[in-house]
Parts: structure tokens; sequence; C-alpha cells
């Protein structure tokens, strides 16, 4: 698949070849579906808990003798049913949410998820993505000038670069990553992708194999 290739001025510099392993793979939603939720339920954090008859304070002594008083049985005063006693079926911080997707899966996915954003001019390559310092000033003046002004995008980084990672992560709808690191949750969450040239070798020798 040809594909338009800009500079940092945000204008069009030529066109390169994307590789179809990544780029023109064929989208299954369901599997994409399946992917995406198990992210989400992998990034949920519990904080609820409840205490259970056996958790809370007291409830050593038995309030009023089996038999003879004329009024129900009980062992604990820490019953569900009394005030201040135990919580049935609340939330607790034990639970588990995890959900594990087989790796050719969750790649799969991702390059699914990839060739869409290709296929929807969803995807913005740049030659080449450097700052000898933290420049926000130039970088949200290069987004501005591509299709993805004031849009939710997620530039990648072909390599952790500092100079690149302050100069967008200020930027109001944008997110700053490193390739390696891509998954299907936050293609989802962005409208666009912006990404080097190197960065898209990156993904293919990760994702790739």
């Amino acid at each position: 698949m040809k594909y338009a290739v800009y500079n940092q001025e945000g204008k069009e510099s030529g066109e390169m070849t994307l590789p179809k392993e990544i780029f023109e793979v064929k989208f299954n939603a369901d599997l994409v579906h399946q992917v995406s939720v198990s992210l989400m339920a992998n990034k949920r954090q519990i904080s609820a808990h409840t205490k259970n008859r056996g958790e809370v304070r007291g409830g050593g002594k038995k309030p009023w003798r089996q038999k003879g008083t004329g009024r129900a049985r009980v062992g604990s005063n820490r019953s569900p049913i009394w005030k201040g006693g135990g919580i049935t079926h609340g939330p607790r911080n034990d639970r588990i949410f995890a959900v594990e997707i087989p790796k050719k899966m969750r790649r799969k996915a991702l390059l699914m998820v990839l060739s869409q954003k290709a296929k929807e001019s969803k995807l913005i390559v740049l030659d080449k993505m450097e700052f000898a310092s933290p420049q926000t000033k130039i970088m949200a003046k290069t987004m501005s000038k591509l299709a993805c002004a004031k849009q939710t995008t997620l530039v990648l980084m072909p390599n952790y670069d500092k100079n690149i990672f302050l100069s967008t992560r200020n930027i109001d709808k944008t997110d700053v990553d490193d390739a390696r690191n891509l998954n299907v949750f936050d293609l989802l969450n962005h409208k666009y992708l912006l990404l080097t040239k190197e960065g898209i070798k990156t993904i293919e020798k990760t994702f790739i194999k």
C-alpha cells in the first residue's frame, strides 16, 4: 500500500510502501472487541471492599442462650441481619477481573486496527521526529498543519526520546508512547495515529515474528 509521508513542517514530502503484514490485515470486529474488553478488564483497579461477618469487630459472645428465651436462636451479633454486622455479597478487593487472551490473538487484533487506521486515512506518517530540546510550540505547530489537528491523537516514538515526550505531553487531546508499547485499547481511544517511518520499523520488529 502506497502512503503519503509528511515532514516536520506538515508538508507532504513523498510516499512509502506500508508493510502489508501490518497494514493490510482483514478486520474482524469480534476479535477486536474481545481483546479490547480484556485490556480494559486487566486495567481495572478495585478499591471498594466490605467486611464479612468473620472480619467485623465483635461478636465473640453468644447474645443469649440457645433455648428457653422464646426468641430465635443466634450465635453472634455480627450476623449480616444485625446492625453493625458483616455485609453479604458486598464488593471485595480480592475479586479477579483479569482476562487472559493468547498473544497471537492480541497481536492479530492490533494489526487489524492498524490496517483500519490506514484504510480510513487516520494514520499519519512523518519522515522523522527530532528535537534538540523540548519544544512543545513546534510540535503543536506541526500537528496543526496535519489532519489530526484538534483531534484525539496518539503519537508513537520509535524509541523513548525525552525531548519528543516533553514536546508532546502537554498538547491537548494528545498522548505519547513508545511504539513497542502499542495496544488495541490505546488505538481505539484515539482517532489518529501519528508516527515516523522508523516507528513503523519498530512495530514490525516488535509485533511481526
